[in-house]
């Protein structure tokens, strides 16, 4: 698969900061602030790893497909899609919530 095959759409993302597209053999796209972030990719991975230890009894789904790692500034949005990885990093835009 061509990188333009595995990153399209990711960079129209609103307010996305960078991403990652990553297999079990590593980096496979990169752009923006996770650029070669190798770091990022490894503790991503190690994430969904753990996340998918946790199946539900008599299940044969995946035990989840999306993530959010939420931070004060931004949020990570992690997709597991086949045997790739997808993580947006985008702007937080949080707002507080209204009391009545």
């Amino acid at each position: 698969m061509t990188t333009a095959a595995l990153t399209a759409g990711l960079e129209r993302i609103p307010e996305q900061l960078g991403y990652l597209v990553i297999s079990e053999d590593g980096v496979l796209a990169s752009a923006g602030e996770l650029e070669n972030d190798e770091h990022t990719a490894g503790v991503m991975m190690q994430m969904v790893r753990t996340a998918s230890r946790f199946r539900l009894s008599g299940s044969a789904e995946p035990p989840f497909r999306r993530m959010s790692v939420i931070l004060d500034d931004f949020v990570y949005m992690v997709t597991v899609s086949g045997q790739k990885v997808f993580v947006v990093k985008r702007q937080n835009n949080q707002q507080e919530a209204i009391s009545v």
